[in-house]
């Protein structure tokens, strides 16, 4: 795929804790970490998930036993980083990673950043969050309109390091020409709703990073921003 990404620490932060990863090469790789924990601890633990992911062998057709077994590895690692320095304690990260093959991707998912597909016009958010705004939007118990404001927006329920154990959501999509992908921490998503999305990724694919960077940005820019916009060439 063609690849744009954008990355900035917003009005507010001090410094950027998310990490992002552009591997190409024979089967490419994409991903988007937003680390939590403290200053030092969330630019750790982003670190850590994003270098688990260069371990993978992007020579070999993407799998998602191959995907899940690095998302497994850097959890392991990060949790096991803080239990040996206090420094570091209670940092983690999400991670939202796409493997490319020909025809098919994998997508592994853990956390609130989220990955997106835009197709025949169409958006779709392929990951679901796992946050507490989530899991009350989806049992009924608040409204898009009332999660937009709710007071605990940002409490992350699912992240990789946070705990000895973890549970990764993994898929398969399919691949086709035409396809604009996104994948992006919650810092765009805290001002991006689908409507202004969407009409972003309908700009050419640099313009269109621009354009949600500065959506970001102009809504406050509260949190780190990090983007990768994605096209599969037609």
């Amino acid at each position: 795929m063609i690849s744009a990404v954008r990355t900035h620490c917003g009005k507010v932060r001090p410094s950027n804790q998310d990490a992002f990863l552009e591997r190409p090469g024979l089967f490419p790789l994409y991903a988007v970490a937003d680390g939590m924990g403290g200053h030092r601890g969330g630019n750790v633990a982003s670190a850590m998930a994003v270098e688990s992911l260069r371990m993978i062998d992007i020579s070999a057709l993407p799998e998602e036993a191959a995907l899940a077994a690095a998302v497994m590895d850097a959890n392991a690692r990060i949790w096991q980083r803080q239990l040996h320095d206090l420094s570091l304690s209670g940092m983690g990260t999400t991670l939202t990673a796409l493997w490319e093959a020909p025809d098919y991707l994998v997508l592994a998912h853990v956390g609130d950043s989220r990955a997106y597909r835009l197709r025949d016009g169409m958006l779709t958010q392929m990951t679901l969050d796992h946050s507490l705004v989530g899991e009350l939007l989806r049992s009924g118990a608040i409204t898009p309109d009332m999660a937009r404001n709710y007071p605990y927006r940002n409490i992350v329920t699912r992240a990789v390091g946070t705990e000895a154990s973890l549970t990764c959501d993994v898929l398969r999509a399919d691949r086709q020409p035409g396809d604009r992908w996104l994948l992006c921490s919650d810092g765009l998503t805290e001002y991006a709703g689908s409507d202004q999305i969407l009409s972003a990724l309908a700009l050419p694919l640099q313009e269109a990073a621009d354009s949600l960077l500065a959506v970001a940005l102009n809504g406050g820019g509260r949190d780190n921003i990090t983007l990768l916009v994605l096209e599969v060439p037609a």
